[in-house]
C-alpha cells in the first residue's frame, strides 16, 4: 500500500531523534499507519477504526519495535486510538493538524501518514498538552456538565418565550424565574392555577417584588397551547438540572480519588475571600478539595472562584513543570502577544486566535475582576480606557494566568496590594518618564510646593 518508502536527499541530512517512530493518519472509518522502511517489508498499513482493529494495530507496532507514535488531532476520532496505544505502553504524541501540513502536491492518506512519521522521526513535532489520566476523567465530566448547562439555559429561554406569549411578565417582576418564587409560580400555572392573587401568594419572603407587582405581572392570557409549551420547557429544565447534579456527584468522586494519595497541607485553608456561593457552582466543597490537591488556595486570586479554579485545574492540570516559565504557559494559552517578524520589522503582534478553554476561563475571570476595587481591577480599567475593553480583557487574563502559574508552580500565596497601590505606581511611572523626557530636552521637572502638590500636581 505504500506509495514511496525512499527518503528524500534533504530528509537524509536531518538527525534522527526517534529511530523507532510511527505516524498515524486518523480517519473516521480507518487509520493509515506508517513505520520506518527497515521495520517491516510493508511499512504502511491501513486499519479499520473498530476496537479489534485498533488492538491489531498496536500488536503490529509492537512487533515492529515501535516506541513512539505521532497522530493528528482529527475531531474525536483520535481518542480511541490514543487511549489504546497509551494503555499498551507506547509514547503517543497528539499533534495539532496545523503543525503537520504537507508540502504542496498530491495529498493522500498514505502520504500524510508517511509525512507525520518522517517529521516525528526527526523530532520536528510538538505534542499537544494532555493532563494526567485522573484529571482527564475530571475534565471529561466538567465538559459534559458545561454542555448540560448550555442545554438547560436554552430551555430557560423557552420558558420565557411561553410566558411572553401568554403576556405573563414574570421575568420582569422577579430577578430569576428559576429561583424559589419563580419555580413555585410556574408549577402552579402548569397545575391549572390562573388567579393572579393566588399565584402571587407563592412569593418567597426574600423576593424584592411586592405582591401587587406580582399580581400585575401574572395577569395574562393563559391559552392551552402556550401552557403546554411552558410545561415541556419546565420539565426539560428540571431534567437537565438532575443530570447536572449527577455530574457533580461524579466530579466529587473523581476529586476524592485524586486526593487519596495527597498529604494534607501544613497550613489550614484560608478564610473565604467572598461570602455566598453561585447557584451554578457544584453543591460540594470545591475549595477544600482543591486546597488538598494543590496546597494553595487559588480562590485568593481575584476573579477566580472555586468553580473556575476547578475548571482551570482540569484544563491545565496540576503540574506546571510542563511549561518551563510563565511565558511559555501564557503562550500556550494564546494570551501572549504574537511575534510575526520579517526583515527585522514587526509585522504583527496580535494574539493568535484559539479555542483554548483555559484561555476562555481566564478571560471570563478578567471580566469579573474589572469590576473590583483591586490592583488588577485598576489595571483593567486604565488599560480599557486607553486601548479598548477587548485588549484590556486579554492583558488582564494574561496577568491572571501568570498568577495561576506562580501559585501552582512555585506555591506563591497571592495578596492583593489594592487599587491605590497600582494607581500610585502608575503615577510614579508617569512622573519618571516626564522627568526623563524633560532632561533629554535640557529642562528639569520640579514638583509644585504649593497646596496642589498634595493632589499630585507638577510644574
Amino acid at each position: 500500500m505504500a506509495e514511496s518508502t525512499k527518503k528524500s536527499p534533504v530528509a537524509a541530512h536531518f538527525p534522527v531523534v526517534h529511530r523507532r517512530a510511527a505516524g498515524v493518519d486518523i480517519g473516521s472509518r480507518f487509520h493509515v499507519v506508517a513505520v520506518p522502511a527497515e521495520c517491516d517489508p510493508e511499512p504502511v498499513r491501513s486499519f479499520d477504526s473498530f476496537t479489534g482493529s485498533l488492538h491489531r494495530l498496536a500488536d503490529w507496532l509492537g512487533a515492529c519495535g515501535i516506541t513512539t507514535v505521532a497522530m493528528e488531532s482529527t475531531g474525536v476520532y483520535w481518542i480511541p486510538a490514543y487511549e489504546i496505544l497509551e494503555q499498551r505502553g507506547f509514547e503517543v504524541l497528539l499533534v495539532n493538524a496545523r503543525f503537520v501540513k504537507n508540502v504542496p502536491g498530491r495529498k493522500t492518506d498514505v502520504n500524510d501518514a508517511q509525512w507525520i512519521q518522517r517529521l516525528h522521526e526527526h523530532g520536528l513535532l510538538r505534542g499537544s498538552f494532555r493532563p494526567r489520566e485522573e484529571l482527564v476523567a475530571l475534565r471529561a465530566y466538567l465538559r459534559q456538565r458545561e454542555r448540560l448547562s448550555q442545554y438547560r439555559a436554552a430551555h430557560i429561554q423557552h420558558m420565557q418565550k411561553a410566558l411572553m406569549q401568554m403576556n405573563v411578565q414574570l421575568h420582569h417582576a422577579v430577578t430569576d424565574i428559576t429561583g424559589v418564587t419563580g419555580m413555585k409560580i410556574l408549577h402552579a400555572i402548569i397545575g391549572g392555577e390562573r388567579d393572579p392573587g393566588a399565584l402571587a401568594a407563592f412569593r418567597d419572603c426574600r423576593c424584592k417584588a411586592t405582591p401587587e407587582t406580582l399580581e400585575a405581572a401574572l395577569t395574562g392570557n393563559y391559552r392551552a397551547e402556550h401552557v403546554f409549551a411552558l410545561q415541556q420547557a419546565v420539565e426539560l429544565y428540571e431534567s437537565y438540572t438532575a443530570k447536572i447534579v449527577a455530574c457533580d456527584q461524579q466530579i466529587e468522586v473523581v476529586l476524592h480519588e485524586v486526593n487519596d494519595a495527597q498529604e494534607a497541607p501544613a497550613t489550614p485553608l484560608p478564610p473565604k475571600r467572598t461570602k455566598g456561593r453561585s447557584r451554578s457552582d457544584p453543591a460540594f466543597d470545591v475549595r477544600s478539595a482543591l486546597y488538598l490537591l494543590h496546597g494553595v488556595d487559588l480562590t485568593q486570586i481575584h476573579g477566580i472562584g472555586p468553580f473556575i479554579a476547578l475548571q482551570l485545574t482540569a484544563e491545565c492540570g496540576d503540574d506546571m513543570s510542563r511549561w518551563p516559565t510563565a511565558k511559555h504557559f501564557t503562550s500556550w494559552l494564546t494570551l501572549a502577544p504574537g511575534s510575526k517578524i520579517s526583515g527585522g520589522r514587526v509585522l504583527s503582534s496580535k494574539t493568535r486566535r484559539s479555542r483554548n478553554r483555559a484561555a476562555y476561563l481566564f478571560r471570563l475571570a478578567a471580566r469579573s475582576v474589572g469590576r473590583t476595587n483591586t490592583a488588577l481591577g485598576a489595571f483593567y480599567r486604565r488599560l480599557g480606557a486607553r486601548v479598548g475593553k477587548a485588549k484590556a480583557i486579554t492583558a488582564t487574563a494574561r496577568k491572571l494566568a501568570v498568577l495561576f502559574y506562580g501559585a501552582l508552580g512555585q506555591g506563591m500565596n497571592y495578596v492583593d496590594p489594592g487599587a491605590n497601590y497600582y494607581e500610585e505606581n502608575h503615577r510614579n511611572r508617569v512622573l519618571f518618564n516626564l522627568k526623563r523626557r524633560a532632561k533629554e530636552m535640557g529642562y528639569e521637572l520640579v514638583g509644585n510646593t504649593s497646596s496642589t502638590a498634595a493632589e499630585g500636581g507638577v510644574s
